[in-house]
């Protein structure tokens, strides 16, 4: 469990396979782009493994290797503008997110996202699915900010909260979000109801390791 401390800790939530479970939505979507250029679909379980480095990797790893750039190119943008009309179909809070999130902030903690989904994405369901969550800041991929582990939105997220990096915490279901917290200098804790293994979380040496809603309310308190 994290010290009791006065340090105000801020706290940096993942959001896909962290706060939404959003497969079924990106399941749905990826197969639709790939169907339209012709190709196979995947079943969940495959996608489950593709989600992670943002959109153009999902495709990437969602095409038969070979694929021209070209062809990823328009696989990704009819990906895109299926997700777009039909998100909310396919994404929903994990059960206790909610509550978890209206006890942090009425404890004072800054609350923000950092994802490696597309922003406009992020920012529409953040803000579809949490509207009081009264998050501090909102970051998902964009132009000038590279993909997690690259630590660089993590802290532009300190920065604009105005909380030192070594007081902030990195919330996240994969090892991309552990890695991103340790080259940030941030505390991780990783949650082992999301995308990735419990087994490759373990083997990224994580600050904290939780299983369910009630132990990470407890570790962030």
């Amino acid at each position: 469990m994290l010290q009791a401390s006065r340090v105000t800790r801020a706290l940096i939530f993942d959001l896909d396979g962290t706060l939404v479970d959003s497969l079924p939505g990106i399941t749905a979507s990826v197969n639709h782009a790939l169907h339209h250029a012709g190709f196979s679909s995947h079943t969940e379980s495959a996608v489950r493994g593709f989600i992670g480095n943002g959109s153009r990797i999902l495709i990437e790893r969602a095409v038969p290797s070979g694929t021209s750039t070209s062809v990823i190119d328009q696989v990704e943008a009819e990906f895109k503008r299926h997700y777009d009309a039909n998100w909310p179909l396919g994404t929903s809070p994990y059960p206790g997110i909610p509550e978890l999130l209206a006890g942090l902030k009425s404890k004072g903690h800054p609350l923000a996202v950092l994802s490696n989904k597309p922003e406009p994405f992020t920012l529409a369901i953040v803000n579809a699915l949490f509207p009081n969550a009264g998050f501090s800041a909102i970051v998902g991929q964009r132009n000038g900010i590279p993909h997690k582990p690259d630590p660089r939105g993590a802290l532009e997220i300190a920065a604009e909260i105005a909380i030192p990096a070594e007081n902030c915490v990195l919330i996240g279901d994969s090892t991309i979000d552990i890695q991103t917290a340790r080259a940030a200098k941030m505390t991780s804790i990783a949650v082992g109801w999301g995308y990735h293994d419990a087994e490759r979380l373990h083997q990224e040496r994580p600050d904290h390791f939780v299983q369910s809603i009630d132990e990470l309310a407890m570790h962030c308190a």
